[in-house]
């Protein structure tokens, strides 16, 4: 898998990670997926939507220019539809931002959520000695920020609050600006939890490295 952040733009991020800690309290993860799940479904209903597109093509031009249909005709329509299916449907399997349009929000939304909870339990970053464990997770097929707190995190970071933290990542998202999009992320979260007097084990208990994933 091709490296999404440079090894400055991770030490740089990683500083800015136990700084975080030091003044919170919190133990915090960051990490970036290409994307959250396959989504085999994509191609299959860019494949029927081309596929009807071509045939009411075919269908219109046979209305506005009647004339004769022979099984010669047939065939090549049949071919021409079959070819503009299949070419939209790999069109979908090689430029991600072509098959994000047939993505529905709240699919991406489930799935990232998802990667991210399962991220958090196969990692253990339950497993701090006061819950206070936060996982700051980026899909980049989606375009989707997950923002994930333990339980000794979770009752004090309200959802506006943490949706703040979102919506201050995604301009940078929206230009692929990963590095930027973290670094904004991180800033606003570690003010937010600069006062919520979180309880402190005295020792980094989780990874300050950015872990990059391939995903789906």
């Amino acid at each position: 898998m091709k490296r999404i952040l440079t090894d400055k733009e991770s030490n740089s991020l990683e500083k800015r990670i136990a700084e975080v800690e030091k003044k919170t309290g919190a133990q915090i993860v960051l990490a970036v997926v290409g994307r959250s799940d396959s989504y085999a479904e994509i191609p299959w209903k860019v494949f029927a939507l081309a596929v009807s597109m071509a045939g009411l093509f075919i269908y219109a031009f046979n209305l506005l220019w009647p004339g004769r249909c022979s099984s010669a005709t047939v065939l090549v329509s049949i071919v021409f539809i079959l070819i503009i299916g299949i070419t939209a449907a790999l069109f979908s399997v090689y430029f991600p931002w072509f098959a994000r349009f047939f993505l529905a929000s709240h699919r991406a939304e489930t799935e990232v959520r998802q990667y991210a909870e399962s991220f958090f339990l196969t990692n253990e970053l339950f497993s701090t000695s006061y819950r206070t464990g936060i996982l700051l997770l980026i899909s980049l097929f989606e375009r989707k920020v997950i923002l994930l707190p333990d339980k000794g995190i979770g009752g004090k970071l309200s959802h506006a609050e943490m949706q703040k933290v979102i919506e201050e990542m995604k301009p940078f998202l929206a230009s692929r600006q990963v590095y930027h999009a973290l670094e904004n992320g991180l800033d606003v979260l570690g003010k937010l939890l600069v006062d919520k007097n979180l309880k402190e084990s005295g020792r980094n208990e989780l990874p300050d490295m950015i872990i990059e994933e391939k995903g789906g």
